[in-house]
């Protein structure tokens, strides 16, 4: 069932390079299991390939490209676009902004920003999803967020801002070992020369005026220099781009990273819950 539904959902890249991998491989008169033997697969997994009932991953295509891509890098050029496919469909636009973005400023209120998180807490988060996604899903999930860490090092390298709520470093996924390898790993992120990481405390409600109260957002500068806003809700993307929209929610934005720690203090923070002990 599962694989029948992996041939429904599957884009249309994913069937442009099963296409192109089945006629590259019958060119070069490989059956399937010898094609699989040569690449580390199973006959059966090239057939899933080649179907769609199981679309090639990233780690095969670079195989792929090694044994039959002829020197050509359609499988290598396909990489990105294969990911690109993996998103669910209300990220695709964004993740587009995201990958070529001089500047990202990221506020989170519910779960570590997607950029950040470790594969264990990512895994963890999804398949604890609703409605649940099939287990091919989630690992295509899984590696399609894991992908964009790429951006890190980046050249030029964006600045990366990202705010989270004090709530957020508390809440657990999976176990409470994953929430601090999550944590240790975001404590080496803010170490990143091009990465600023602070932290809104909780009593910031008691202190009067709460600026975090309407939600999470991404606010992006891309290489042409346009100013978009990203919000998420309910499994729906909006991208905001009217200028005065943008202004009044990067006004917002300002006013949350004024009321949240800095980034020294939020990184003390960070270390000691993540050698807290649950």
């Amino acid at each position: 069932m599962a694989r029948s539904v992996n041939k429904v959902e599957a884009g249309g890249t994913a069937h442009l390079v099963a296409a192109l991998a089945k006629a590259l491989r019958e060119q070069q008169k490989l059956t399937q299991d010898q094609l699989g033997k040569q690449i580390g697969y199973t006959g059966s997994a090239i057939s899933a390939m080649e179907t769609c009932a199981q679309p090639a991953s990233d780690t095969m295509l670079v195989k792929l490209e090694e044994v039959i891509g002829g020197g050509l890098g359609v499988f290598e050029k396909a990489r990105k676009f294969v990911l690109l496919d993996k998103y669910p469909a209300r990220f695709r636009d964004f993740s587009k902004l995201e990958a070529g973005a001089v500047t990202i400023s990221s506020y989170a209120t519910l779960v570590i920003d997607g950029l950040f998180q470790t594969e264990d807490y990512a895994r963890a988060l999804i398949s604890g999803g609703y409605p649940p996604a099939s287990e091919q899903k989630r690992e295509e999930l899984v590696e399609a967020r894991l992908a964009r860490r790429v951006l890190f090092d980046r050249e030029p390298a964006p600045m990366v801002e990202l705010i989270l709520e004090e709530a957020v470093l508390r809440r657990p996924f999976g176990s409470w070992e994953v929430l601090r390898g999550q944590l240790r790993s975001l404590v080496e992120d803010a170490q990143r020369d091009n990465v600023c990481v602070q932290v809104l405390p909780l009593d910031r409600g008691l202190r009067g005026t709460y600026a975090g109260d309407r939600g999470a957002m991404k606010l992006v500068v891309t290489k042409d220099h346009d100013h978009v806003v990203y919000l998420e809700v309910e499994d729906q993307g909006i991208l905001i781009s009217d200028a005065a929209e943008v202004a009044q929610l990067a006004h917002r934005y300002a006013k949350i990273r004024a009321q949240a720690l800095s980034p020294n203090d939020s990184l003390s923070l960070i270390e000691r819950l993540a050698g807290e002990k649950q």
